[in-house]
């Protein structure tokens, strides 16, 4: 009884701890499973990028406003700050609803105004006054036409509402040739690693689970017993279930009966 209860408590503080090495082995001799792991997850991020995912296609174009005090003879730094201040403001404008009602009107655009804003990014360089604006559409000459419209729309507002001197181009909406979403590669990599980190984490499980006896060294190891013999087992003969499903925990229970 005694014998049994100093198995037992070497068994349990033995239980928290992990081989590294024997983990590395296991995860070594599974390799394969984790790269075709990988591979299979990549393959199946590309098959549903390209089935499921609509690509977007993205127009830029950028405007630089001129305010009035541009126009005078002296432009001071206070000038200079106060303009890049109101092209804040400006970013705003894009997005407001006479804005975005007077596009889907000139387009005369099936979509609804939150949908069209959900299509706009709009953004400004630190410390500039150029305003870009990005329009992502499933229709590369649709989104041209939108980031065009967008601009002009803009425009009148910021001339208008800002009391701006005017607002020029600096770049027109170009037409996009390749879709900017989603990015091919990016979903593939993602699914390679999603995959092989799926398969590794299968792997250490199974192995931090797994508390068999399958070699002489685990039975002196967790039971403190010496293995005076062994004897092998003869290719082509079926080990039976009871030894191959034997494990420490029911070996320790047999012996305290």
């Amino acid at each position: 009884m005694k014998q049994n209860s100093v198995i037992n408590k070497d068994f349990e503080n033995d239980d928290v701890n992990i081989d590294l090495t024997e983990l590395l082995l296991a995860v070594w001799s599974k390799i394969h499973l984790v790269i075709l792991a990988g591979i299979f997850m990549a393959l199946l991020a590309f098959v549903g990028t390209k089935v499921f995912i609509t690509p977007l296609y993205s127009s830029t174009t950028k405007m630089y406003v001129l305010t009035k005090q541009d126009s005078s003879a002296g432009v001071t730094y206070s000038d200079i700050q106060t303009g890049t201040q109101l092209t804040k403001d400006y970013m705003e404008l894009v997005k407001s609803r006479p804005v975005l009602e007077q596009v889907i009107a000139v387009l005369n655009l099936d979509m609804e105004i939150e949908e069209l804003e959900r299509l706009i990014t709009v953004e400004t360089p630190t410390d500039t006054r150029i305003l870009t604006i990005v329009v992502e559409n499933e229709d590369p000459k649709t989104a041209k036409e939108i980031a065009d419209a967008l601009r002009e729309s803009v425009s009148i507002q910021i001339t208008e509402i800002m009391d701006a001197d005017s607002v020029n181009t600096f770049e027109e909406g170009n037409l996009p040739k390749e879709p900017s979403s989603p990015s091919l590669v990016k979903n593939m990599a993602i699914g390679g690693m999603l995959g092989i980190l799926i398969a590794l984490g299968v792997i250490v499980l199974i192995f931090v689970l797994d508390d068999t006896i399958k070699t002489p060294d685990d039975v002196e190891h967790y039971l403190g017993l010496n293995v005076l013999t062994s004897i092998p087992i003869q290719e082509g003969v079926k080990k039976t279930k009871k030894v191959k499903g034997m494990s420490a925990k029911r070996f320790v229970r047999k012996m305290k009966r």
